[in-house]
């Protein structure tokens, strides 16, 4: 009996080094496949907004959880002009966010459900809790550096796609 049980057990643990080495293979290959932010490990996206002045691409950080989308941009210092971070809405909702603990200014671009700015809350101003509501049901929320909507001339009704 002995015997067996070692045995077992030495094919329990080798079984679970190989699950576990291929794992990380995985992992790696994900990684590798898929740019992430060097300063907030979020997933990197392109994001387009559609305009009269033609088409503007970014790089977007993607908070999609909770957590990351509580965190923003907070304490952030430097953003470049074509990055920015998108917080998906699943599902749609209303949204509003504030300025808390962010360091600098941003433009805050409500999404609605058909991928078309609703509002713009232009060069927010770091440190202020006052909400900055959309005006209706959002799929998202298009986070920039302050002032560059206006400079793009991104405006309401323009169309996003990430």
């Amino acid at each position: 009996m002995r015997l067996t049980r070692s045995t077992i057990a030495v094919s329990l643990l080798l079984a679970f080094a190989a699950c576990s080495q291929g794992g990380h293979e995985a992992t790696a290959k994900a990684s590798a496949t898929q740019a992430v932010h060097p300063v907030s490990g979020l997933p990197v996206k392109d994001l387009k907004v559609k305009s009269a002045n033609g088409t503007h691409a970014f790089k977007v950080e993607v908070a999609s959880t909770f957590k990351q989308q509580e965190q923003g941009l907070m304490f952030r210092t430097a953003m470049g002009a074509d990055e920015g971070m998108i917080f998906p809405n699943k599902p749609p909702r209303r949204a509003a966010f504030w300025m808390r603990n962010t360091v600098i200014p941003l433009d805050i671009i409500f999404i609605g459900t058909d991928h078309r700015i609703l509002n713009i809350a232009a060069n927010a101003v770091p440190y202020d809790e006052t909400p900055l509501p959309s005006d209706g049901v959002t799929s998202g929320v298009l986070e920039l550096i302050g002032g560059r909507a206006a400079q793009l001339g991104i405006k309401p009704g323009d169309k996003v796609s990430w």
